[in-house]
Formats: C-alpha cells, structure tokens, sequence
C-alpha cells in the first residue's frame, strides 16, 4: 500500500463507523474513493439531485438545511453526509452548502451498500441518525441482571400474585383464623361496608395476640387487627416497597387504589426476586445513634454505585437507589435531633432541594435542604430549638459524608428556616423580581422534595408555587434566558469543545454542560404547564402532554439525558475503581469511538431543545 493510501485508511480508522470494519476491509478502502474540493459557499446538494456517493469530509466542514431552509446539522472532520440519498434511491433530501475551503472523499453508492450488506454495526450507523440514534446505540449498551435493579424496573402491581383474602369486621378470630388456613394465606385484610378497608390480621398476630395472651377464639377480629394499615400503590416500585417494610418493620402490604385495597404484597414476594443490599444499607443506618457509624455506611456508596453501574443501571435507576441512602440517613438524624431536644414545639418540615430533592444523586453530592415551618412558629420562643436541630442534623451529614453547599444553601443557615409567610414572600419575590441571584436560587428551591416532617406544610406552599410560576412568561423568559448561559460544550462542525488550562485542561465538564442544560430545560417546560413533580425524568415525561414541547423532542431529551448521565457515573466509576476522587471532568479520548459519537449527538439534541425553548418562552436577563 502506498504512503497516501495508508494515510487514508489511517483516517478511517480513526473514525466511527469505519474503525468497526476489518483491517483487510478498511484497508482496501481508499482505491474506491474519489477525493475532491470544494470551494466555500459550494453547495454540493440540492433536494432531489442525484447523489450516487457517500460524501466523507476530510477537512472543512458543511452546512445542512431542510428545504424550508430551517438549519438541521453541522457537520466537520471524519463526518458523512448524502446519507439519506444512500436509503432513497440516490435522490438528495436536503441542501448541503460548504461552509469552508473543503476537501471530500466520494464512496460510491454501490460500495457503501455492500458494506451495510456485510456488517451490521456499518449498517446500523447509517441508519438511523440523531435521536433514534443515541436511543438504539443506547439499547445496545444496556444490559441489566441486578436483582436490585429488577425491584427498580418492577411496579408493585406486578407483585400481585393472588385475588386478595378478606374478611368482615365483625367476624371472630376463630373465622379468620379457619379463613386463613382453608386459603393458605398469612394475612387477611378486615373490611367494613364491603370494600372499606378497617385493618390486617397476620399469622404473627394470632401467635402473640392470641396463643401467647391466651386469648379466647370467640373474640372479635378487631381485638387483635393492626387498624389502618399502612399501604402503598400500585405503581410505586418495588424497591420502595421493600423500603417501605423495612422502614416500618412489616412484612404484608395492602396495595390501595383510589381509596380501595386491590391486592396484598409480602416480603416472599420480593425476597424471592433480589438480594438487599441498599435496603439493608438503609435498614442499618434506622439502627443508628451516632453519624461516625453512618459514615462508615455512607462510604460504601461509591462501591455501591460501582456495582450498579457494572449491573447496567440506568441512571435513573442509580440515582433513586443512591438518593435513597442519603434521605435515610437525613431521616435517622432528625429522629435523633427530636430525642436529644425534645418534639417540636410547632410543626415543621425538612426539605431536600437540588439533585436530593430531583432523586438524581451520584458519587458526588454536597447538601442543600431547607427547614419551613409552621405559621406559629416564634422566633423568640422558638428559633433556639429549631436552630440547634438544624446545626444538629447539617454537622451531622457532613460528618456522614455529605459535605456543607457550598452557597450555604442549608437550614442551618437562618435565611433557610423560616415559616411559611416568609417562603411565600421569597417565591413571590424570586418570581415577581427575576434577578440573576434569585434564578440561581430558582435551580434549588424550585426541586424541593419532602423528607421528614408535616407534609402539608409544604402542599399548601407548593401549590402557590405552582400556580404562580405557571404561564407567567416574563418569569419563564428570564429562567430561559439562565438556562442558556449553560453552553453544551460542541462546536460549530460538532467538534467537542473542551476546557482549556487548569487542573481540568482538556476535559468536558459532564455536569454544567451536559447534565444541568437538560435539568434546566425540563425545569422550565414542568413550571411553565403547571406540572409538579421535581424528578427530571418525570418532568419530561409529564411534558410530553403539553405543546411547549414536542413528544419527539422530550423523547429525545430523555435519551440525551440518560446518555449523559450514565457516561458521568462511568467515569466516576473508573476513578473510583483507580483509588481517585469522583469527578465531572471526563476526557473524551477515554471514551470509545462509539461513546463519543453519541455524546456528540446527546449534546445535539440539547442544542436543539435550547434552541426551541428560546423559541417558546422567549429571552431575557442575558
């Protein structure tokens, strides 16, 4: 081979899909290609013209528009385009325009056929582009065996094995009793005027409420039923059932819809589906009295986080499950906040913001949580306690090892705890008055999340919330106008723009310019239609509902974010796996070929959804 053939092939392989092909394959590639240049401005394309050749640009870079001339790509170095005349019998789709001084190798029609012919993984590339993609090159990345991750992909009622056992109110335990064996069941659930549902009897409740107090049979069922059961519904996950049992020592769960009880769930119906490992995590840090020994728990997350990843978690599925552990541990200190200083003295609710509140953790995460309280509240008479709990539990999760916010975004911090009125008057505030510290607040207090405490402190809150950011486009302009300063780090001919100097030269920051941009978007798209959950993933998914958005657009911003997100936690995974610190900043050589392909075409489709969120909301502030 020639030194100017080797030197092409050298190229080829250097770009994906050609470094999927054999050696001998790529290595006889150059003699079917023909190059040629271009002058900038050329337009190489026209819709309908005959296009007999994949174009691959070795330098320069081209301009792709609809034939309503909306821009839909720009493409640079080791990229292809006449693509879809390939797959429409060589008729052009669109206009392609040079944007520089190019030159091009021409791979003709016929050859490029051949190799989707033979090699599937070439064929695949080209087949499917942008969003669908990212969403096929991620289902073939996905692989998910973990009995863990099997509870996080499993809706309760799945769990269902059975039509469910009850009996009425006003039976004996004698009946329910002989009930329970004909049925072969270890619980039955007591009802009232048909399907109301009164209590639950268990086979432990006949062994020590009846055998061991020698009770008479002939008594009431009531005399020995837990009334008012505590449920859950039937498309919670199993994981947070199993939660749920551990949290409050049961083993039987009535699953309720609309009021009325559709079935029963029991420890042997998860047992038998995963081992525990985050649920026992959890289960020892209830245990607990001092944040030293949650600590020693708290620092299994990063080989937890490992072991999920290595499973193939999802993203979403990661963060749930680490989120968990950290609102367990918030959890366990404020129950011991409550017996070093006394029950409150007005009611109270403790409040996760930022990526707790989303359930969007990692390996990596510092505090933010807020304290509002009721409207009695005094702070004369009160403000000492509420002070102390909350330096008791914020030292306390730092001691854990989730370290102070840096923007002292805390309850600790006297602005953060505060009654009702005033959380009123900040929202009102930050909405009314959208200045550029009020919007960086927005980012936090708008994904709040309750952990412990009244909840309907925060509805009554959370509704005003709602309701008021709803539609009020000067705001949402202004929130647009913040989204936007978060740049996704790709270039005008979708090169990847990296950081430059520093400790991180070279690097992509996966957070600030992959993960917040999506979290920003599906933010404003969930305040704008009024939609109230805080999960990123459950944003976009309600938005979907909503005109701000396409379905195909927050379908494909689904994708990205998941893309994006997991290729984060793989790369804290690597440096958990080499003994460093987690962090954000991942160089793109460590990814594959493949990986940094769809990277490109997840920061794409955020480009696009920025692009038309300016476009529904308008912009302003920046």
């Amino acid at each position: 081979m020639s030194l100017e053939l080797k030197e092409i092939s050298d190229f080829l392989k250097q770009h994906h899909p050609f470094d999927l092909l054999p050696d001998d394959v790529i290595n006889a590639l150059p003699k079917r290609l023909t190059a040629r240049y271009f002058r900038k401005g050329t337009k190489v394309l026209s819709p309908e013209q005959q296009c007999l050749h994949l174009h691959i640009i070795r330098t320069g870079g081209t301009e792709t528009r609809d034939p309503d001339g909306q821009l839909l790509a720009r493409l640079g170095e080791g990229e292809c385009f006449g693509v879809r005349a390939m797959f429409r019998n060589g008729k052009a789709a669109n206009n392609i325009t040079m944007l520089e001084d190019s030159l091009v190798y021409l791979l003709p029609e016929k050859d490029f056929h051949d190799l989707a012919g033979k090699y599937p993984q070439f064929n695949y590339f080209f087949e499917q582009m942008g969003g669908a993609r990212l969403r096929s090159g991620m289902q073939l990345l996905e692989k998910r065996d973990d009995d863990q991750l099997k509870l996080m992909s499993i809706r309760v009622s799945d769990l269902i094995a059975r039509d469910l056992v009850s009996i009425d109110i006003g039976a004996s335990i004698l009946e329910a009793g002989k009930l329970m064996s004909a049925e072969r069941v270890s619980c039955l659930l007591i009802t009232q005027n048909g399907d109301k549902v009164a209590g639950i009897m268990t086979d432990r409740d006949l062994r020590n409420r009846v055998v061991a107090e020698a009770r008479s049979f002939d008594e009431p069922v009531t005399n020995i039923m837990t009334p008012n059961p505590i449920s859950i519904g039937p498309d919670d996950y199993a994981f947070d059932a199993l939660l749920t049992m551990t949290r409050h020592n049961v083993r039987h769960l009535p699953v309720m819809k609309d009021g009325k009880a559709i079935g029963m769930i029991t420890t042997n119906n998860l047992l038998a589906r995963q081992s525990l490992s985050a649920v026992h995590m959890v289960g020892r840090i209830r245990k607990m009295t001092r944040p030293a020994d949650m600590a020693k728990v708290i620092a299994q997350v990063p080989e937890l986080l490992s072991n999920l990843i290595e499973a193939g978690a999802t993203s979403r599925n990661a963060g749930h499950i680490v989120t968990t552990l950290s609102d367990a541990a918030t959890s366990r200190l404020l129950q011991l906040a409550e017996e070093k200083f006394g029950p409150p003295p007005v009611p109270y609710v403790w409040m996760a913001g930022g990526s707790q509140g989303r359930q969007e953790q990692t390996a990596l995460s510092d505090q933010d949580n807020c304290l509002i309280l009721d409207d009695a509240y005094d702070p004369d008479q009160h403000g000492d306690y509420f002070k102390s709990l909350a330096d008791y539990v914020c030292d306390g999760l730092d001691t854990v090892g989730y370290v102070y916010c840096p923007g002292e975004m805390m309850a600790k911090t006297a602005e953060w705890r505060q009654p009702v009125r005033v959380w009123q008057q900040y929202f009102n505030k930050w909405i009314e008055q959208p200045e550029p510290k009020a919007l960086m607040l927005c980012s936090v207090w708008f994904d709040l999340r309750v952990i412990h405490g009244t909840r309907a402190i925060f509805e009554d809150l959370h509704r005003m919330i709602v309701t008021k950011a709803k539609g009020n486009r000067i705001f949402l302009a202004y929130m647009v106008g913040n989204a936007l300063t978060h740049h996704v780090p790709l270039g005008f001919f979708k090169n990847f723009v990296m950081i430059r100097g520093g400790e991180h030269d070279r690097t992509l920051d996966m957070k600030h310019n992959g993960v917040v941009p999506i979290v920003d978007i599906a933010r404003i798209h969930a305040l704008a239609n009024g939609i109230d959950v805080v999960n990123t993933y459950e944003r976009l998914e309600a938005a979907m509902a909503f005109p701000s958005i396409s379905k195909q657009g927050a379908s494909d911003l689904l994708d990205a974010f998941e893309f994006i997100s997991i290729t984060r936690l793989k790369h804290q995974v690597r440096q958990i796996r080499d003994g460093d610190r987690p962090d954000n900043f991942l160089h793109p050589e460590s990814l594959s070929a493949f990986e940094r392909t769809h990277l490109k075409d997840a920061f794409s489709v955020i480009k696009n959804l920025q692009a038309a969120l300016e476009s529904a909301f308008g912009k302003s502030g920046t």
